[in-house]
């Protein structure tokens, strides 16, 4: 092969490379723009939206009879509560520019689609940010109260020979442990739409699902373990929700299994006996 026509086939593959990177760079900035207004916004809000996420830790303390007065927060460093409302900043800003990222996503991944890929891909992709808010609000309104219940419970009046033992939480301590719980149950509660999307590409099968139930029970209580704060509360509400989305991970991808492929289907026609076939074999029973 000629110089010329190397560089011909080399100039004719570098047009597309050149088109996809303008592309993806255009859905970046696209991102990263919609990030960065999100986190102006939140951090402008940022001390209401942490006065939010106290409500738990505030229905926790009415719990123990206790209090408005008793809800207090410290902080042992200067710069302690600025930081802290720049992970709320960070926090809400990914969280509110969430859609817009999945839809770049989806826009820029869509051509090279097939009709029928785009439209199995949709519901998925909408059906996520649904399933991330059911995590977080399952954590806003269970798992946040009934830890900081079980915390609370391990004060210690002071008396004579006794100590006084309080419970003082740091508002960096407190935001990390919410933010942590909430981005680790809306994760998990990816799991039917991940593992659906796996059985649609066929990489895993309901079947195998099924047969590896054991194992995804065991590994939902490590996870349980690592994710959440040492209390059996917390970890059971990670790991009970985790074996349920994995047996309705399992229907889903029942439901959605691909049917077999024509090349499957032509593959079994190919197998079976031709009527020509099945002639001298039959004229070979006779004879014999």
């Amino acid at each position: 092969m000629s110089r010329d026509n190397e560089e011909a086939q080399m100039e004719a593959t570098a047009a597309p490379l050149m088109e996809h990177l303008v592309e993806l760079r255009r859905r970046l900035i696209w991102c990263v723009g919609g990030f960065l207004a999100g986190f102006i916004l939140s951090f402008a809000f940022a001390t209401p939206i942490f006065n939010a996420l106290v409500v738990p830790f505030q229905w926790a303390v009415d719990w123990h009879g206790m209090t408005a007065d008793d809800v207090q927060f410290i902080y042992t460093a200067p710069q302690e509560f600025f930081f802290t409302q720049i992970k709320i900043g960070a926090f809400g800003g990914l969280v509110l520019a969430f859609p817009l990222i999945a839809t770049q996503l989806y826009l820029f991944i869509a051509p090279g689609l097939y009709a029928n890929e785009r439209g199995a891909f949709l519901p998925f992709l909408l059906a996520t940010p649904i399933l991330f808010l059911i995590g977080a609000a399952l954590v806003y309104f269970m798992i946040i109260p009934m830890a900081m219940w079980f915390f609370l419970s391990l004060e210690q009046t002071g008396g004579e020979g006794v100590a006084s033992i309080q419970h003082l939480p740091r508002v960096s301590e407190y935001l990390s442990l919410i933010m942590t719980l909430i981005f680790a149950f809306g994760l998990v509660f990816q799991l039917p739409v991940a593992l659906t999307l796996l059985s649609r590409a066929g990489l895993v099968t309901p079947e195998g699902l099924a047969n590896k139930r054991k194992y995804a029970i065991v590994i939902a209580f490590v996870a349980a373990a690592i994710l959440t704060p040492p209390d059996p509360m917390t970890q059971l509400g990670l790991a009970v929700p985790t074996i349920l989305l994995y047996e309705l991970s399992i229907f889903m991808a029942r439901r959605f299994q691909p049917p077999p492929s024509e090349y499957d289907e032509e593959d079994d026609e190919d197998d079976d006996p031709e009527p020509g076939d099945a002639a001298p074999d039959a004229a070979k029973a006779g004879a014999s």
